[in-house]
């Protein structure tokens, strides 16, 4: 049997002693990871999920709570948080055995909103994977008006096939085959065979306001969001209050969350809510519309529900519009104003690359102009790979001191050359671009250090939007935009005062971001794309955070009952 890591997806998150917590609770849940089955597209499926559930178990939770989970690992998942507990297998950790159990305990601490869990190996989140709902303090209100209900919607995909036969594919450099449906908590709409009654149907009154708390499970499509007739307001994201923004659609890449809410002002009766790929690239994906039901209380069961108008799946303006027309609730809860100066300056240009493909080889080699060639992909022309085999985690190793054959602290701040990043014709030509080296490297920090990173994407083997997921920090996110970056022009486009804060930022097909954290969190921290294709293509590095002057800011001993590699 795999075994196969599993990680709370959050942004922020530093570990408080409960003791010093006022109004705090502590949270008590027990989940078992296994396979059941589900009837899902006209047949039967064996799946592996938590509490026999998909999506599994939301967490729910007051800003200051402990939360404490006491997974049993009847497949071979485990669930862990804090440095020791990131997730990302053999970077925090290794794998928990089959047959296993582990107790684990964090504290959410300055952050409220939306956030996810998920499994994080291979394709096993498909399944995996559930809400994390932090709510105010006791005493504490949201800084937006009071709600009538709120609602988790969860944007999830679905394989007809073994999806660890899918994640196999993918972390050969094969391109996986595509799902064969998307869902809506759990549950894929009357838009796909079989699935009349498989439809999520959220029951409404006339005249209230309901705070839908809209995550992006997904593992490889950016999504659209409507619903037909209403607008939204968004108050947050990625667990940071923004300032309000009405819009009528959301745009969500995998691993984002929104918070916004509707108002139930339109005629009773029923509505569409549907989701619907935005495609940055050209790349075949499952473009097909998931969509469920807003049924006003009193609506006649024999009129059909009315259809939102959605985007073209190319819609790039809109989606680069709504990306960048939300901004931070300055002032708001938990509210930092963004550190002005910078310790630590990056320019990590990243992208697909090759690797080569020695025959006989995997079935999905693919003849590239006469080279055999497999997919892959790199940051700063490395590309990434997991220490599986080397007898310890990442963050084991830094622990220890004892980095050798693990990993290597040598990840570059700058790319190895300089070229026309957005030009495809001229990066795909170059074979020293195509083909990145494979290698473990982290990029050391200095605690408390502020460090800026310009995320460019490139056109090596074709643009497309990636959203990039930094582990251990929330981010300020300080422009961002098309083409190369320019320092001398770009600058002058940064955002000080009411950035978004963010833990993934969709960078823009053929364009820039720049974000901006500060590493006050020690230990090892994965940054990669939330594409789930292209992280065991390599498109991911590590920080490795130092210790702070005091006991409190130091990497904790590891767990007694740490699993071994």
């Amino acid at each position: 049997m795999k075994r196969f890591g599993f990680s709370l997806a959050w942004g922020f998150a530093t570990i408080v002693l409960a003791s010093s917590l006022v109004s705090a609770a502590v949270v008590d849940y027990t989940w078992d990871v296994e396979n059941f089955t589900v009837e899902r597209l006209c047949d039967e499926h064996v799946v592996t999920g938590v509490n026999g559930s998909i999506p599994g178990p939301a967490i729910n939770v007051r800003e200051g709570d402990t939360v404490i989970i006491h997974v049993r690992n009847k497949h071979g998942i485990f669930q862990l948080a804090s440095q020791w507990s990131d997730g990302p297998e053999y970077v925090t950790q290794c794998p928990i055995p089959p047959g296993g159990s582990y107790r684990y305990k964090f504290t959410i601490t300055k952050q409220e909103g939306t956030l996810w869990w998920h499994a994080h190996s291979s394709f096993l989140r498909s399944n995996v994977y559930g809400a994390l709902i932090i709510r105010p303090r006791w005493g504490h209100s949201y800084p937006f008006p009071r709600v009538y209900q709120e609602v988790p919607i969860l944007l999830g995909e679905w394989w007809n096939v073994n999806v660890e036969d899918v994640g196999n594919n993918a972390s050969q450099g094969i391109v996986p085959r595509n799902s064969d449906a998307f869902t809506i908590n759990g549950l894929p709409g009357d838009l796909y065979n079989c699935s009349q009654n498989q439809t999520y149907r959220l029951n409404v009154k006339q005249g209230k306001r309901y705070l839908l708390r809209i995550i992006n499970a997904a593992l490889n499509e950016q999504h659209f969001f409507k619903i037909a007739n209403h607008s939204f307001t968004v108050v947050a994201i990625d667990a940071s209050y923004t300032r309000q923004y009405k819009t009528d659609v959301i745009v969500l890449a995998p691993g984002q969350t929104v918070d916004a809410i509707i108002t139930t002002n339109q005629s009773v009766g029923s509505y569409y809510m549907a989701f619907t790929e935005y495609r940055s690239s050209n790349v075949i994906n499952n473009n097909s519309t998931t969509r469920g039901v807003l049924v006003y209380e009193g609506a006649s069961q024999s009129l059909a529900p009315i259809m939102p108008d959605l985007p073209d799946q190319f819609d790039t303006p809109t989606a680069h519009k709504f990306y960048t027309n939300i901004t931070g609730l300055a002032g708001g809860p938990h509210w930092i104003p963004v550190p002005r100066s910078v310790d630590e300056n990056m320019f990590i240009a990243f992208g697909i690359a090759l690797t080569p493909c020695n025959l006989p080889g995997p079935s999905g080699c693919i003849n590239l102009g006469g080279i055999n060639v497999l997919l892959s992909a790199s940051m700063n022309n490395e590309s990434f790979v997991l220490p599986k085999g080397r007898g310890s985690s990442m963050l084991e190793a830094l622990y220890h001191n004892n980095v050798s054959g693990v990993y290597t602290r040598d990840f570059p701040s700058q790319p190895p050359f300089v070229f026309d990043y957005t030009d495809p014709s001229l990066a795909f030509g170059n074979t020293t671009l195509a083909f990145a080296p494979k290698s473990t490297k982290a990029k050391p920090v200095k605690f408390n250090s502020t460090v800026q990173i310009v995320l460019q994407n490139t056109a090596i083997l074709g643009a497309e939007n990636h959203p990039i997921h930094v582990h251990g920090f929330n981010f300020y996110v300080l422009a961002q935009g098309f083409g190369n970056y320019n320092a001398s022009v770009d600058e002058s486009e940064f955002n000080f005062v009411n950035l978004q804060v963010r833990n993934t930022i969709a960078v823009p097909v053929g364009g820039w971001a720049v974000i901006r954290f500060r590493a006050d969190n020690p230990g090892i921290w994965l940054v990669h794309c939330h594409l789930e294709n292209h992280l065991p293509w390599g498109l991911a590095m590590t920080f490795e955070v130092e210790n702070g002057p005091t006991p409190s800011t130091r990497l904790p001993s590891p767990p007694a009952d740490l699993p071994k590699c």
